[in-house]
């Protein structure tokens, strides 16, 4: 039976953005499905008492100089995003509605997101932006935001966040093979070696 990674995460999280630029990649290599996860960040975290680095300034100087090195590591671009915290409501209901009506294009949204919050150092935060990024990326702005708004994709994310803390999930990115749990961008040597298994 083939294998699969749940990827757990959230468009805001540096971190995730480091292992999205690996996952593929690894998961193709292993013969591996990777299965996109949403969800919110700031429902994960309080709903378990968990917050980001950033809230305490030592950790948070040193979070940013760690997922530097892991860029290098990686050979990928990095720029830490000076609006940074977003609030990434609207842009994770966005891949929910995405996933669900243009699921051929889910990987184009990621790109397009990632790439302007952890890249180019955009303002997601502002709707005129998102609706530039996502214009450039060949989407509808218009139909991608009404979508994002229906109940049943609101709804949608909210279960995949509740369901993601009722598994033991706390932070983000965080990773399933089978029942067995990663987190954290820097753990994906370990995911690597229980797709291997």
């Amino acid at each position: 039976m083939s294998q699969s990674v749940e990827f757990f995460f959230d468009l805001g999280s540096p971190a995730s953005y480091l292992a999205w630029t690996q996952l593929p990649g690894m998961c193709a290599k292993a013969g591996a499905t990777l299965i996109y996860r949403p969800m919110l960040l700031g429902g994960v975290f309080q709903a378990t008492g968990n917050a980001s680095p950033a809230a305490i300034p030592a950790k948070g100087r040193y979070t940013q100089q760690d997922m530097a090195r892991f860029a290098r590591r990686y050979q990928v671009p990095m720029r830490f995003n000076p609006y940074f915290p977003i609030n990434t409501l609207g842009l994770m209901r966005a891949v929910v509605a995405v996933a669900q009506y243009q699921p051929q294009r889910l990987e184009a949204y990621l790109a397009a997101n990632f790439t302007a919050l952890w890249e180019a150092e955009r303002n997601m935060g502002d709707l005129a932006v998102v609706g530039q990024v996502l214009s450039d990326a060949g989407f509808d702005p218009q139909q991608v935001l009404a979508q994002s708004t229906e109940q049943a994709v609101k709804d949608r994310l909210k279960a995949d966040t509740a369901e993601a803390v009722q598994r033991g999930v706390f932070g983000a990115p965080t990773f399933f093979v089978g029942d067995e749990m990663f987190f954290g961008q820097d753990r994906l040597d370990f995911v690597q070696a229980a797709l291997a298994r």
